[in-house]
């Protein structure tokens, strides 16, 4: 026990130390935590940390999976819900079985086997995806369509692998039985997530205590995850759909101080969770590759190049065979769906990176069969596994940025301009509302003039920031503003410290003004997201 403990420890040390890296490299950082933890693989006498397989979906896909869902816009995804269905079931369906074939007719394995293989390495992974698209500056709608397929695809996946698996165990398979299976997981795992989210809605409406309700946010994920396993239904889909619903209802039900808790609160759990998986991810090649089956491990790394080299074509072909032929053949469709241009798909086509969903899933096959004979070729399906995971999120991942400059992919600062409007229009309604109590009532005016400066400096500075006056982002404040207003801010951190080293003040009345502060430089910076669940 002491020995894991300190290993977990020495983990998230190297963590830490391996996220400055990447930071100072500007590398993704799934990529370089993969690679770190391959690196650490070979230290010898370092102890192995073996994960139960079925801890890695508790544990870590839960909680990973709902703020993805949660801060993926459900507007965005109806408007994409085309191609990522196209993407999430329809991909995934098609590599499972390109991937049994060829895994049958070339490398031997029976073609349930083979099924499963597939089923296990067709799904982009969602942690993987949301990490390393994070960064790119790219169209919006590809990012979009990117994090919509990995969320939804583990349920198309994970269901095609209970179907592979138990033809492999029991020897018996029906096609009939599997597609009404299929229906049913996907319905039930809907339902289960709608109402585990309004259950959660309705919870945290009545809540205004930030400890409790962030407890209950961290439980959510879970609770409905368990629940949907209970009565044998996608919980992965599940947990989308739930953090989906609340990412929704999120800015009615929830207050600030929520928010602004659960923001520091999710956002260290996410970061610890990824990076522990992503490292573990690397710390199993050397027992991936001792527990391989094959005599030559020269052998298995040809047959690993290939299975990464088909998944890969396979994607692009799938991903210009849908995106263009239908709208070859049909006007209808040419019309509903305007051509997208060929460098988008060829990007999307290359950013089909695997990762712990894939992983978790190979190690949890079992080690023998309903007849009490080992399950075929499983030590090779884990190392197969384990190379589509590190070529396509190493490979693939590190070049993703020179394809973008290659293809001359360029941002198209969509949500730039839609929040600069939405920003626009709130703070003119402010002001008109200010106005109208004013005509309605008596009020200090010294404090409607301070008030409707703030706002008409505003305004004017996010209309100066329209498209086409020279500017591409826009801040909500002026850079001499943000100047003076960081230098202001600091002094009186520099006044309250020195009041506190005097004893003129103690440590608590210090922190409170120090929140104030430091919220008050927060509004001079843009944030991305908000872990408000």
């Amino acid at each position: 026990m002491i020995g894991t403990i300190e290993l977990v420890l020495g983990l998230l040390l190297a963590v830490a130390a391996l996220a400055l890296l990447a930071r100072k490299l500007q590398i993704a950082y799934p990529i370089l935590f993969v690679i770190g933890g391959l690196l650490l693989g070979f230290i010898p006498r370092l102890p192995v940390l073996h994960l139960n397989p079925e801890l890695v979906f508790v544990l870590f896909l839960p909680p990973l999976l709902y703020p993805a869902a949660f801060f993926t816009s459900w507007r965005d995804v109806h408007n994409n819900l085309r191609p990522i269905l196209l993407l999430a079931i329809g991909l995934v369906l098609f590599t499972t079985c390109v991937v049994a074939w060829f895994a049958h007719r070339f490398i031997g394995l029976p073609l349930a086997a083979g099924f499963v293989l597939g089923a296990i390495i067709s799904p982009p992974d969602a942690v993987a995806a949301t990490a390393i698209t994070q960064g790119l500056r790219v169209p919006h709608r590809i990012i979009t369509i990117l994090d919509g397929e990995s969320l939804v695809n583990d349920a198309t996946s994970f269901t095609a692998y209970r179907f592979g698996v138990a033809a492999v165990v029991t020897g018996a398979f029906s096609l009939s039985e599997a597609s009404v299976k299929f229906v049913v997981v996907v319905t039930g795992g809907i339902l289960v997530g709608l109402i585990a989210g309004l259950a959660a809605a309705s919870i945290q409406r009545r809540l205004d205590d930030p400890p409790v309700q962030t407890t209950l946010s961290l439980l959510t994920p879970y609770v409905t995850y368990l629940a949907a396993e209970a009565i044998d239904v996608s919980g992965v889909l599940a947990v989308v759909v739930a953090g989906l619903y609340l990412g929704w209802r999120s800015p009615e039900v929830l207050t600030s101080r929520m928010r602004l808790v659960a923001h520091s609160v999710w956002g260290t759990v996410v970061f610890i969770l990824k990076c522990f998986i992503l490292i573990h991810i690397g710390l199993q090649l050397p027992e991936v590759v001792h527990n391989h089956n094959r005599q030559s491990l020269g052998e298995a790394i040809w047959i690993a190049i290939l299975v990464v080299a088909l998944i890969v074509i396979v994607r692009i072909v799938w991903l210009f065979v849908v995106t263009y032929v239908p709208r070859l053949m049909s006007e209808q469709v040419r019309r509903r769906f305007p051509h997208p241009p060929w460098r988008h798909v060829a990007l999307m086509s290359w950013a089909g990176m695997r990762g712990v969903d894939s992983l978790a899933a190979a190690l949890a096959l079992p080690l023998v069969t309903r007849a009490g004979t080992p399950f075929p070729e499983r030590g090779l399906i884990v190392f197969l596994t384990f190379s589509a995971i590190l070529g396509t999120l190493v490979v693939q991942g590190l070049s993703l940025s020179p394809m973008i400059r290659w293809l001359q992919v360029r941002e198209d600062h969509a949500q730039e301009e839609e929040e600069r409007k939405a920003r626009f229009q709130a703070n003119q309604a402010a002001l008109a509302r200010i106005t109208q109590i004013a005509k309605s009532r008596a009020v200090d005016d010294t404090v409607l003039g301070r008030l409707r400066t703030e706002y008409e400096d505003r305004i004017h500075q996010l209309a100066a920031n329209e498209p086409g006056n020279g500017k591409i982002e826009f801040s909500l404040f002026s850079p001499e503003y943000e100047r003076l207003s960081r230098e202001g801010l600091d002094e009186e951190r520099h006044t309250i410290l020195q009041l506190r080293n005097q004893r003129v003040i103690n440590d608590q009345v210090l922190r409170r003004i120090q929140k104030d502060i430091d919220l008050a430089e927060a509004r001079l910076q843009r944030r991305d997201g908000e872990f408000g669940m």
